[in-house]
């Protein structure tokens, strides 16, 4: 060893070349404890902030343009009672349709032109009873570029029965349908009808005496002459779901329906949806979360 040294404080450059490998060792070392101390400040620090309010419309544009369907598994005070998939898409601008992104040459490709609105698929079945028969339902929702709904459309299969409900905006009217023509039966209502349950129910054959819905109805309830409307108040937070072992971050979107129940969906960053809370303890979880304990933090 003393050799060594006595060779080596001969030796410049030997001297030199060790007292840089050992410096470099040392930065290497202090870089590594730096960035793991940091990283466990920040995991910290988030679990700390999580809750932290989010707008609830940027929450919503990523589950509109979210890039993978959500396949969810639907319960009932914990029994299985169905399943379900939520299909989000994009409508954009059409090539060679006249306008200055579309006729763009020099715009990339691939890259979405124009948003000119976005379209949501739901579709599954739902055991309603024990018997072997599945009521099978899909609903498809049109909306437009600023997201205002456009269409609605709702289709329930029972064999041998059927029924649609398709709601249209521009339009003002609601159709409802049962069976399949030519042997189906269709009314259809405006959306001023539909404001007065009376006319409602006579143009379902159940007609009523003038008034007598308004006295059948609780005080401050919607009557004849007032419109119905459903206004949801989203809120939307920061969160962690918890995977086992592991967390990952979502977000907590809630909304009161008609001031009494709580609806809550827990949405991933990149806008798929991980589970929906319903009244009457109806949930619907991610296929890919079931029997994995998911929950949030």
């Amino acid at each position: 060893m003393a050799a060594e040294w006595v060779a080596t404080t001969r030796c410049p450059a030997l001297l030199c070349a060790r007292v840089i490998k050992r410096v470099w060792f040392l930065t290497v070392a202090l870089f590594w404890v730096t960035m793991n101390v940091l990283l466990w400040r920040s995991e910290m620090r988030a679990g700390k902030d999580a809750g932290s309010p989010v707008p609830a419309a940027a929450v919503w544009e990523r589950v509109l343009t979210a890039p993978d369907d959500s396949s969810l598994n639907i319960f009932q005070a914990g029994k299985k009672m169905g399943n379900c998939r939520w299909v989000p898409r994009v409508t954009e601008d059409l090539p060679g349709t006249d306008t200055p992104t579309a006729n763009d040459p020099d715009a990339p490709e691939g890259r979405v032109k124009r948003i000119t609105g976005y379209a949501i698929t739901l579709d599954g079945t739902l055991a309603i009873d024990d018997s072997r028969q599945h009521l099978r339902f899909t609903a498809e929702i049109g909306l437009d570029a600023r997201q205002q709904w456009r269409t609605l459309r709702l289709r329930f299969i029972r064999r041998p029965d059927a029924w649609e409900i398709f709601a249209d905006a521009a339009a003002e009217t609601v159709t409802f349908q049962m069976g399949d023509p030519p042997n189906g039966w269709e009314r259809r209502l405006t959306f001023a009808q539909l404001a007065q349950p009376e006319s409602v129910l006579a143009a379902f054959g159940l007609p009523l005496p003038p008034g007598w819905l308004q006295t059948l109805l609780p005080a401050g309830a919607p009557g004849a002459t007032n419109r119905l409307a459903l206004d949801l108040h989203w809120e939307a937070r920061t969160d962690w779901m918890n995977l086992g072992s592991a967390r990952a971050r979502a977000y907590q979107v809630k909304a009161r329906l008609f001031d009494k129940y709580e609806v809550a969906v827990t949405i991933s960053r990149v806008g798929e949806i991980l589970r929906l809370e319903l009244p009457n303890q109806v949930r619907l979880v991610s296929e890919a979360l079931t029997g994995l304990g998911a929950s949030p933090r």
